[in-house]
């Protein structure tokens, strides 16, 4: 192992900066078209995504969690799905409570994987990691980002800090 020189820990800084920008980029997407287009939140997109989960994806401790949530809740969840996607992308674009960000959007990919990622009783052992893909890769950049320093560069935090008077 390497001991940790100024010019490795800079590109781990560097690294670890680069994929909070690029996943804060990917929720900015994602929560920008479901909090300004109204399919996802007022038009049935959420519980389209719901019941195709119930029938086809969700492990089966989650099928009553979702049933629960798509008769009384399914408009509050949708916009609280929207909203919270797009502070999770803003978060980690401008480096501001990045970790808090992370452990949401760590949440989110969890509860995403519990619902649409199960193949089914009789799979392969290897089935269950090949039906997470969607989710598990944005879940362990939220575990990095959570267990790394994210906003030690291009940061609107590190920006902050750095013009205090000492």
């Amino acid at each position: 192992m390497q001991p940790s020189t100024p010019t490795n820990t800079h590109s781990n800084t560097v690294a670890l900066t680069v994929l909070r920008i690029v996943v804060g980029l990917f929720f900015i997407v994602f929560g920008k078209y479901k909090v300004f287009g109204t399919e996802f939140t007022l038009h049935g997109g959420f519980e389209a995504t719901l019941r195709d989960f119930i029938h086809s994806g969700a492990y089966p401790f989650m099928v009553p969690l979702l049933q629960a949530i798509l008769a009384h809740a399914a408009t509050l969840m949708a916009f609280l799905v929207a909203y919270g996607e797009l502070l999770i992308g803003i978060s980690l674009l401008l480096g501001v409570l990045s970790r808090v960000a992370s452990l949401f959007g760590l949440s989110l990919m969890l509860a995403m994987w519990l619902s649409g990622g199960y193949p089914g009783p009789h799979a392969a052992f290897w089935m269950y990691w090949g039906a997470s893909l969607n989710w598990s890769i944005l879940a362990l950049c939220f575990v990095v980002l959570i267990i790394g320093r994210p906003e030690d560069l291009w940061s609107l935090r590190r920006l902050r800090t750095s013009r205090r008077p000492h």
